[in-house]
């Protein structure tokens, strides 16, 4: 069980403080992996460094994403914070659910922008949803506040918790990275067969679908199978 495989993904930051003092709030706790995905202040400038204090050197190794696949690629399990429950076919935890996690995997933290939380679209990429207790008619956090509170329960359990799992020799779970590359394979060949009609139910049905792959724990042999399989389905007879 390791820090290093704790990672922080803010989604659309809008202020230069919160991203300074998210990373401020992860080495608070020995973390000193964060990412974000298409801030909105200019990435890095003064204001970011002067708010993360002594933790400058993690803005300078922060990695800057445009798309939220990308930043999550390497992941094994995502887990989206949120103060709203989604009518999603997603595991909803808090908290004091983290333990049941399996930490010597690689585990992503998102958080999404100050004014929106993160939407439905980028909630289908997550394993899980999590909210953090709060007064139920006072819900919403500060975006660094939310970090600092998961650093901090994480740091906690990781110091105390003994991993009960081992990782098998023989099977290993699929990267997002290659549930995303099966996704965009089945999604193409469905194009090419003009599956998704309505044109206006598009959208919904590629975030079903979307959601079907990524909460599957489905290992990197059957990815490459289901890869076959579409690619074989999709050749003309």
């Amino acid at each position: 069980m390791s820090k290093n495989n704790i990672s922080f993904i803010l989604h659309k930051p809008q202020l230069s403080e919160n991203i300074g003092a998210s990373a401020r709030a992860i080495k608070n706790f020995n973390f000193n992996k964060l990412s974000v995905i298409s801030p909105k202040p200019l990435f890095p400038n003064d204001k970011i460094f002067a708010t993360s204090v002594g933790a400058k050197e993690i803005i300078k190794n922060c990695k800057v994403y445009n798309n939220l696949e990308l930043a999550i690629k390497n992941t094994d399990i995502l887990i989206a914070t949120s103060s709203r429950f989604r009518n999603k076919n997603i595991k909803h935890i808090n908290l004091n659910d983290l333990p049941k996690l399996d930490f010597s995997k690689k585990i992503s933290f998102i958080f999404g922008a100050e004014s929106s939380g993160l939407s439905n679209n980028e909630i289908i990429y997550a394993n899980y949803t999590m909210q953090i207790p709060t007064n139920p008619n006072f819900k919403s956090i500060n975006l660094s506040h939310s970090v600092i509170i998961v650093a901090q329960v994480v740091s906690s359990l990781i110091k105390l918790k003994k991993s009960k799992y081992e990782k098998s020799q023989k099977v290993k779970l699929a990267s997002k990275k290659n549930i995303q590359s099966m996704t965009n394979l089945c999604i193409k060949h469905l194009e090419n067969r003009n599956f998704f009609k309505p044109l206006e139910k598009k959208p919904i049905m590629l975030e079903n679908l979307r959601s079907i792959f990524y909460k599957m724990e489905l290992s990197e042999k059957e990815t490459r199978i289901l890869s076959s399989v579409f690619a074989n389905l999709a050749k003309k007879r």
